[in-house]
């Protein structure tokens, strides 16, 4: 069973530790992503070579944001584009301030968990789907 949810954060919000907030006031065990309008003042995203970052200074528009969500980790990946069309994309970082506002819409499941573990293999916490 797929229970949604829908808020607007506004102008200031961390993106990435409001999320984070929002799964945890509302005790949401698994779920994702479905859709994120809006617009930032500043992205932080860590690039596909895992160790480096870059800052993006806005006005920023957020073309997608998809992920899945735990109680203790949201793991989301973004892209934008700038104001001259350029697109940037990668795993979003704290940091990433909302300018005006960001309407999010995500779907907890009911009837599954989502944990994160460590796995050796890739050398980070992975996501671990278990029936609730």
């Amino acid at each position: 069973m797929l229970t949604p949810h829908a808020f607007r954060l506004t102008q200031g919000a961390d993106l990435k530790l409001a999320m984070l907030d929002y799964v945890k006031a509302h005790q949401i065990q698994a779920g994702s992503l479905l859709s994120t309008v809006g617009c930032l003042s500043v992205a932080v995203i860590r690039l596909a070579n895992e160790s480096e970052t870059i800052t993006l200074e806005g006005p920023l528009e957020v073309l997608s944001l998809t992920g899945t969500l735990t109680p203790e980790h949201v793991h989301l990946h973004i892209s934008v584009a700038d104001a001259n069309g350029a697109v940037y994309g990668g795993h979003l970082v704290e940091g990433s301030i909302v300018s005006y506002t960001a309407e999010v819409c995500l779907a907890a499941y009911e009837n599954l968990t989502f944990t994160r573990e460590f796995d050796e293999k890739t050398g980070f916490t992975e996501l671990c789907v278990k029936p609730r």
